[in-house]
């Protein structure tokens, strides 16, 4: 997605460590118009498979969700990073190790909001080494959804996580893979 790509290269920074912060218009601040195109680019990208439902993790996915599942006209249900008062009864859960953060969370689901005959597609704003997705893709299948696909704004192409989804049969896309940043220049190379 051209779009994407001159936001990255436009508005993005590269700090050291691998860090790609393009907080300034996709996790923190949000450009909603930009946001709008996203939506409507994943829903081309995964049109008529019958998609019924976008699910995506707390808090940087929401937003993303949001404008997706607008285009698909349904639902958007996020996974929890902790157990609230509001979740009421039982719920599908699985540890997810944070690359981003160095830590492991739970996520949860209220059963009520996946089940058999759901559709699901899977997005999100990053995708390192893929722990999110995986943990997200394990409540589908113990939710007894289908899985349709999975849809990130951001590969970390280098980090290989969406190659080793899409070798195990998942229909992954990212609307930008990046091959390799370098923080001293700011050099960022596409995919």
């Amino acid at each position: 997605m051209e779009l994407l790509k001159n936001k990255i290269l436009n508005e993005g920074e590269v700090y050291e460590g691998n860090i790609l912060k393009v907080d300034c218009f996709l996790n923190h601040q949000i450009d909603c118009v930009f946001l709008s195109e996203v939506g409507k680019e994943f829903h081309r990208l995964f049109k008529g498979m019958g998609v019924n439902k976008v699910l995506t993790i707390e808090a940087s996915g929401i937003a993303i969700g949001a404008f997706v599942a607008q285009e698909f006209e349904c639902p958007l249900v996020f996974a929890k990073k902790t157990k609230t008062k509001n979740i009421a009864g039982d719920v599908y859960t699985t540890p997810v190790e944070s690359f981003t953060h160095g830590t492991t969370y739970d996520i949860m689901i209220s059963k009520r909001f996946l089940g058999e005959g759901d559709k699901v597609l899977i997005v999100d704003d990053f995708l390192a080494v893929g722990n999110a997705l995986r943990g997200l893709i394990k409540l589908v299948k113990d939710s007894g959804a289908e899985l349709v696909g999975c849809g990130t704004v951001i590969e970390k192409g280098y980090q290989h996580g969406g190659d080793k989804l899409r070798d195990e049969g998942i229909k992954v896309e990212s609307l930008a893979i990046v091959e390799s940043m370098n923080h001293e220049t700011g050099e960022i190379i596409f995919r």
